[in-house]
């Protein structure tokens, strides 16, 4: 293959797909208790331990005003309520007037008085306020009678001050660029190309925002809404895919503050930048031939023979459409390579989809119809109907993991990386590769550097890992496990990304008993 999909779009699939499709019933929204901080006897609530819960207890004094601020709850649908809190810019300066807001809902699912379980769905860049859309429908309602569920979404994203980059029209069309970096001139263009995104970010995104926006701050705001919304004296928490790199930073800053923690699709905190794209090139390459291996053995497969020939008729397929792009029901787009790519790779993150991407790219291989599997494109990078897109999850994605992970080496380094891909996984080969080239030319360089999480001291942490988990592979679980201090894994034996509300009874009953009553499941346990 000579193409590469577009890193945005690559990575800010990386989200949980359950998002798709669902909505919430309407109910009458029950009596919430105080949100005012607790500051006053008369509204103060209960804290863990049964006595008044002080939101300032155990925090820095400069950040008392954070801790401790009055919010203003709304009606912002049924059964829900929002609100905006603010958290300071830069933690290493709270007190110089420069503030970041952000964005929180609470689904009143359990009623007055109960707990909230805050939420994650990945990213970086996922929208957890739009978790609130699905999420209830995806978790036992033994869960969501005991907690509400608390999305928020972190400092760059969303619906909070968000980091912004390009127009709907200017991601349309990045998202169909396409580089021949088997050659000096493709990977040039790419460079200029990723310059002219960094660019239209730091053009369109307000004030200094790009410089805090990693997941080091956001796990301090955590904090911050744990005691402004929470009201509890720790925070129990339900992470996907980054969502668990999220968590785990918030237990090693906070370890005491650690209750029922879930990370769901963990990622490996030790990795540098070119690990995590090595590793991961190595999952995708795993779950295409499992899905190939699995089209071939069921009904109306658009591949025959064996899978290695399954592979190359769909490598044939990519060239060929890259090269000529198919007619779609839109007349005014057609489908090129990078969105053919991307339907495929969404498809691999959630293995119930296999079907449907066979028939989407049965149609277009045979009957010359682009039309199915542009509508899984436009699912991969949010986008709607209408040509708009549903939040900034591709630029947040980026933003966040420039400040999160240092670029190493230079150019030749990231080139001679890309041909080690080609060795190691026939398939994909350096599709995964060259995030390096567009965090290289960040405004902001990463202060983070790729450490183990141990959270000592902290509440036992539930880890959950998926044997074929494409995106967040599964031997990154065993190792955050290992890193943790009182962390326990919990092993789904299946293919696609994440597992809890997507898997099996077992996993279900296995996390709904942790969350409920504290239960570690067995050590080894596999479901």
């Amino acid at each position: 293959m000579k193409f590469l999909r577009a890193a945005t779009a690559l990575a800010a699939a990386a989200l949980v797909l359950t998002a798709c499709g669902s909505s919430i019933p309407d109910k009458e929204w029950p009596t919430r208790p105080s949100t005012d901080g607790g500051t006053s006897t008369d509204d103060a609530t209960s804290s863990d331990d049964g006595g008044i819960f002080d939101p300032l207890a155990g925090t820095d004094s400069a950040l008392a005003e954070f801790y401790g601020q009055d919010v203003d709850w709304q009606s912002c649908g049924s059964n829900l309520e929002c609100a905006d809190v603010v958290v300071p810019l830069d933690y290493a300066n709270p007190d110089d007037g420069r503030t970041v807001r952000l964005h929180v809902g609470v689904l009143g699912t359990a009623g007055s008085n109960s707990p909230g379980l805050f939420l994650n769905p990945g990213g970086p860049g996922g929208s957890g306020f739009a978790m609130l859309d699905w999420i209830e429908h995806s978790i036992s309602g033994s869960v969501t009678s005991t907690y509400n569920l608390v999305g928020f979404d972190p400092r760059g994203v969303n619906t909070s001050d968000a980091v912004s980059c390009l127009s709907d029209q200017e991601r349309d069309e990045w998202n169909e660029k396409d580089w021949d970096l088997e050659t000096a001139t493709g990977f040039d263009e790419m460079t200029a190309d990723y310059k002219w995104f960094v660019d239209k970010c730091v053009e369109n995104t307000p004030s200094d925002l790009l410089e805090f926006i990693d997941t080091d701050s956001a796990a301090r705001d955590l904090d911050i809404l744990r005691a402004v919304v929470g009201q509890q004296d720790t925070l129990d928490y339900l992470g996907y895919s980054y969502g668990t790199f999220l968590g785990a930073q918030y237990a090693e800053l906070f370890p005491e503050r650690v209750g029922a923690f879930v990370l769901d699709g963990a990622l490996d905190p030790t990795l540098s930048m070119q690990d995590m794209g090595k590793e991961q090139t190595l999952g995708f390459e795993k779950a295409i031939r499992a899905y190939m291996e699995d089209c071939l053995a069921g009904v109306g497969c658009p591949f025959s023979g064996s899978v290695e020939n399954g592979l190359d008729q769909l490598n044939t397929f990519f060239d060929m459409v890259t090269a000529t792009p198919l007619p779609t029901s839109d007349p005014n787009r057609d489908l090129g390579g990078s969105g053919a790519i991307s339907a495929v790779l969404i498809g691999l993150y959630e293995s119930s989809l296999w079907g449907e991407i066979s028939n989407a790219l049965d149609v277009a291989m045979n009957d010359g119809d682009g039309s199915a599997l542009q509508y899984w494109a436009d699912v991969s990078v949010s986008r709607l109907d209408d040509g708009t897109y549903e939040d900034n999850s591709a630029d947040a994605f980026l933003a966040i993991t420039c400040l999160d992970y240092p670029v190493v080496g230079n150019a030749a380094d990231w080139k001679a990386a890309a041909e080690e891909m080609k060795e190691i996984a026939p398939f994909w080969q350096d599709s995964f590769s060259y995030t390096e080239v567009i965090c290289s030319q960040w405004p902001h360089e990463a202060e983070r550097t790729p450490a183990p999480v141990t959270a000592a001291g902290s509440a036992p942490i539930l880890v959950i890992g998926t044997t074929g988990d494409p995106a967040t592979p599964y031997e990154w679980s065993e190792a955050l496990v290992s890193q943790l201090e009182n962390g326990h894994l919990l092993t789904f034996e299946g293919n696609g990304h994440t597992a809890y509300g997507r898997s099996n009874s077992c996993i279900q009953n296995a996390v709904d008993d942790f969350l409920l009553n504290g239960t570690i499941p067995a050590e080894g346990t596999t479901c």
